[in-house]
This record gives C-alpha cells, sequence and structure tokens, in this order.
C-alpha cells in the first residue's frame, strides 16, 4: 500500500536512515491505517535484541523500591525499551530468591539491581549471558553503580541532632547480620556509631532499635525504649517510614514532638513533608532514571558512563519534628 519495499518499511518503522521524511511519514500513515504493529517476538529473532530490561529487587512493596522501578520504566519507555521484574523477596525478611539463568536468558537486553547484593554464582550468570548490568544501592564488582553515600547522609542526620545540642541519641533501622542481601542498613547503622563517637558520644546498646524498616515495625520497637528511663532525647531513623512510626509511638505516650523527642529520617519519604519530618533527602527517582539511562548507553542507545560509581547528592531538610535538646535554649 505504501509503494515501497519491505526492507524500505522496515527501516522507517525502526527510525532508521536512508528513507526520506516524505517516505516515512506514508509508512507510518499506512501502518496506522492497516493498524498494522511489527511483531515483538519476530524482531527479536532477527536482531538478536528483546528491548527488555530486568528489573531486579528484593522488595517490590517498600515506596523506595516502587519508585525506583517506577522512574526506570519511564526512562526505558521513552527510549522504546521496556521493563520486567523480578521480586526476589522470599518468605522471610532475612532471605531472598535466586537470580537464575531462566529469568534473564533470550528474555532481557541488560538487567538492573535495585540494593541486591549479588552472590558470585549470579554475577558469573550474568557475564556468562554477556548482560550489561547497572547496580543502585549495593554495588556488584566490575559494575557501574548508582548510589548516595550512606556514611555521609547518615552523619549528616546525627551531626543536625549533635548541633541541637543533643547528647542522647538512640537509633532504629538494625537488621540481623543474615540480611545480606540489603548492604544500606549495615552501612548506616556504622556510621551512626562512628559519628557518635567521632562526637565523645555514647552508643547506649539498647537504644539501638532492629527493624524490619516499616512504620509499625519501628513503632512497635520503639515502645519500650520511649516509655523508659533513662530514655533518649533524639532518635534517628535510618528511613522515613521508620522516623513516622518512631513519631506514632511518641504521641501515643504523651512525648511532644520535638520538645521532648526530637527524630529525624532518611529518604523525603512521600509524607514527610505533609508530617512536618525532618530527614536527609535522597533523590530516588532521579537514581532510578541514571541508572535506566547508563544500561541504555551500554546497549547503545545512550551515552556510555563517564565512571562506574555515579554517586548522587543529598541533603538536609529541616521540619518540625527536631529541635534542641530539653534545657538547651
Amino acid at each position: 500500500m505504501a509503494g515501497v519495499s519491505v526492507a524500505t518499511v522496515s527501516r522507517a518503522l525502526r527510525g532508521l536512515d536512508r528513507v526520506s521524511p516524505q517516505t516515512r511519514q506514508r509508512v507510518l500513515e499506512v501502518a496506522e491505517e492497516l493498524h498494522y504493529v511489527a511483531s515483538p517476538t519476530a524482531t527479536s529473532l532477527v536482531s538478536g535484541r528483546t528491548r527488555v530490561v530486568a528489573v531486579v529487587a528484593p522488595f517490590l512493596s517498600r515506596w523506595y523500591f516502587a519508585t525506583l522501578v517506577s522512574a526506570i520504566e519511564k526512562e526505558l519507555r521513552a527510549h522504546d525499551h521496556h521493563a520486567i521484574l523480578f521480586d526476589l523477596e522470599d518468605d522471610t525478611y532475612s532471605s531472598r530468591l535466586p537470580l537464575t539463568q531462566n529469568m534473564l536468558w533470550k528474555r532481557v537486553d541488560g538487567v538492573i539491581t535495585l540494593d541486591v547484593a549479588m552472590t558470585p554464582d549470579e554475577v558469573a550468570l550474568v557475564d556468562r549471558l554477556g548482560l550489561p548490568l547497572v547496580a543502585i544501592g549495593a554495588p556488584v564488582p566490575g559494575r557501574t553503580c548508582v548510589r548516595i553515600d550512606d556514611h555521609a547522609t547518615m552523619r549528616t542526620a546525627v551531626e543536625h541532632l549533635i548541633g541541637l545540642g543533643h547528647e542522647l541519641i538512640g537509633y532504629i533501622g538494625d537488621v540481623p547480620e543474615d540480611v545480606a542481601h540489603i548492604r544500606a542498613p549495615r552501612d548506616r547503622l556504622d556510621a551512626f556509631v562512628e559519628t557518635m563517637r567521632a562526637a565523645g558520644l555514647d552508643v547506649v546498646e539498647e537504644w539501638v532499635l532492629g527493624s524490619d524498616w516499616t512504620a509499625q515495625s519501628a513503632a512497635t520497637g520503639s515502645t519500650a525504649v520511649l516509655s523508659g528511663e533513662p530514655r533518649p532525647t533524639a532518635v534517628v531513623a535510618a528511613s522515613d517510614e521508620m522516623a513516622i512510626g518512631v513519631r506514632e509511638t511518641a504521641r501515643r505516650l504523651g512525648l511532644r514532638v520535638p520538645e521532648d523527642l526530637s527524630i529525624i529520617g532518611i529518604d523525603d519519604f512521600v509524607l514527610s513533608d505533609v508530617l512536618g519530618l525532618s530527614t536527609v533527602r535522597q533523590d530516588v527517582a532521579a537514581q532510578g532514571r541514571t541508572a535506566a539511562s547508563l544500561v541504555l548507553g551500554a546497549l547503545g542507545s545512550g551515552e556510555p558512563p563517564e565512571t562506574d560509581d555515579v554517586v548522587m547528592p543529598t541533603r538536609l531538610v529541616v521540619r518540625e519534628s527536631t529541635g534542641p535538646a530539653p534545657g538547651v535554649s
């Protein structure tokens, strides 16, 4: 119907050169009239490319991971690629499912991992399949990583409280030693301890609280410490969701925030502004877009990375949940 060869139609629909603008427009108009859509399966067989990128996450139900996935998918879609999601969540918080050949082989052109500490066998699998991989959060050896500096970010949060005169500071966000598939909890706790000790302050073991990084877990886990004596005058949470849980427990116990208890988190969660929560903000969506762009670059659809370690900025956002320590004007 377009009056051109099959090869010209193919080049026109794929946006390749050697097709005049007038011919391309005619081919596109005819394709629309015929409701013609090229078969992705046939295209993949000819080109050897699926135009699909695997997005591998330890959880998909959490705000952080959902925000990353949304940003990645939009960036890929803008370049005629798509995402396929692999949720490695197992029955328990301390374990995850493995990444297998059946998930990836002949199904994807590249991989983006979301704070997943890859095992040597998984890295070897990706190498064997020849797939470009970009990591977000937890680094993967020999691959580009997009991340924030978790140590510097936690240090900013703790130093904000110290600057307000707080010396009795608790922490929530510790995880069991066997939670090896997410790295941020360990890095942030280490930074908390280092910053407290650098300031000459004691880290009270009983005030370092475990959590599965949900608001409910933090609310439950902080009850005993906040209702006891002595208690901290401030709590730094490794995420805003946990900070919100601690704040609700403080409210139920009759503690005023920030007069009796200051609370700060990390992330700038979607509800943090509404709830007046002080935090150290990271742009999660920007990390997702950056990782997607880097994978596209490795596939020849964008610019190659200038560095293997892309560190995104964070910044302190002071709101109503932090104030001077009791007795400090």
